[in-house]
């Protein structure tokens, strides 16, 4: 679960990280409201979306008064915001965080994240703050330094030192990370982070350091610990259909492609989905139905999958272990009976009770096609898609 950069910033100042006084804003007059109570003279006006790259997308701006600050809130609110990260299509803005402006002498990047290899905590730092942190992996490598922190003991000094030595930071600078990294670890790992990114952290020209913006997304299997959390999340910001997946405890991933999946199994569906490419078109989503589902969880994703109107085809590829292919296919045919077809669709079914299944679809009445197998299912599902069954 992500949330914003106004929400991750409250979060990690109940931890003592120190970060610049700011106010969200929801109106215009909200705006102006905050930048009289923070006080001038200079504010920064910032769109608060779910994806990087705002800057460059116009979506941050600088102001010097109050007048500036209300020009800038009436443009951003309500905007399409397109970055590299939205897509073409971008996110619309709703939001606004108008924060005192700080006079910036350097930009670093430090990150915390989970590394699965290791079981640790994994610290990323750079010296090549406010840049893309992939474009700095892909230019200058070298300019990245990770190390790890066991979380048996947590940050020791050394860890402060190995930071500022990536940073390149001595003396006072240097000292001040002797607080502000354990701050950060304390905040990961309380409250169940899978990604802290500061980009930037900056040193002001008084040699204070500031997390200038801050990105933090949470791992969702703990936030049933953390209703504080939950309490935090903006919906307008995720997909529907995922939000709807949710509800029924679907793994549903949205896509760009044409060609809608419904699969039991992470590996089968990527799978799936790498076999589609193969034969020329492109995944809708990924969506892995599980091991038990049941009639109703097999017509809710149905319904998810037909709701994208993207969706040109559907290719449903179950193999019946846990999963029984009568329930598939009588999951189909309810959703199929309820909404309605309006795009091909290709049935591939494999493993228990998968002539029942058949039988089932068969004797619906529906314009469904046989796959004999997972390359059949693909080349078909395409061939149906592009006109050329």
């Amino acid at each position: 679960m992500n949330i914003h950069e106004h929400q991750a910033k409250a979060v990690l100042r109940e931890f003592g990280v120190p970060v610049p006084r700011g106010e969200a804003a929801f109106s215009v007059d909200d705006a102006v409201a905050a930048g009289e109570k923070l006080g001038g003279p200079v504010w920064v006006v910032k769109a608060q979306i779910h994806a990087g790259g705002r800057g460059k997308g116009g979506g941050v701006k600088v102001v010097k008064s109050l007048e500036d600050l209300r020009a800038e809130a009436t443009r951003m609110l309500g905007m399409t915001l397109v970055t590299h990260q939205t897509g073409p299509h971008g996110r619309v803005v709703r939001r606004l965080y108008v924060e005192e402006g700080a006079a910036i002498a350097k930009e670093l990047y430090v990150s915390l994240l989970v590394d699965r290899e290791t079981s640790r905590v994994a610290v990323v730092a750079s010296t090549e703050g406010g840049m893309d942190i992939e474009e700095v992996a892909h230019s200058t490598p070298e300019k990245i330094i990770t190390f790890s922190i066991d979380p048996a003991t947590g940050p020791w000094p050394h860890h402060a030192a190995l930071l500022a030595k990536a940073l390149q930071l001595e003396g006072d600078q240097a000292k001040q990370l002797r607080t502000l990294l354990p701050a950060l670890h304390k905040a990961f790992t309380v409250k169940d982070m899978s990604l802290l990114e500061i980009n930037p952290l900056i040193v002001t020209s008084d040699g204070r350091l500031l997390v200038l913006d801050a990105k933090v997304s949470f791992d969702d299997n703990a936030l049933y610990r953390h209703p504080e959390v939950v309490a935090l999340r903006d919906e307008t910001e995720e997909d529907a259909k995922e939000i709807e997946a949710a509800k029924h405890e679907l793994s549903y991933i949205a896509l760009d492609g044409e060609i809608g999946c419904m699969v039991n199994g992470a590996g089968l569906a990527m799978a799936t989905m790498d076999i589609i490419k193969l034969y020329g078109a492109a995944p809708a989503n990924f969506l892995d139905v599980g091991g038990g589902a049941s009639k109703e969880k097999v017509t809710a994703a149905f319904k998810i999958i037909t709701a994208d109107p993207n969706v040109k085809g559907i290719l449903v590829n179950i193999f019946g272990g846990i999963m029984r292919c009568d329930i598939i296919a009588e999951g189909v045919v309810a959703a199929v009976r309820e909404m309605g077809l309006k795009v091909p669709l290709v049935v591939r079914l494999e493993g228990t009770n998968v002539e029942l299944g058949k039988k089932i679809i068969g004797e619906s009445g529906l314009n469904v096609i046989a796959a004999n197998d997972l390359a059949d299912g693909a080349e078909k599902i395409v061939r149906a898609v592009k006109g050329t069954a």
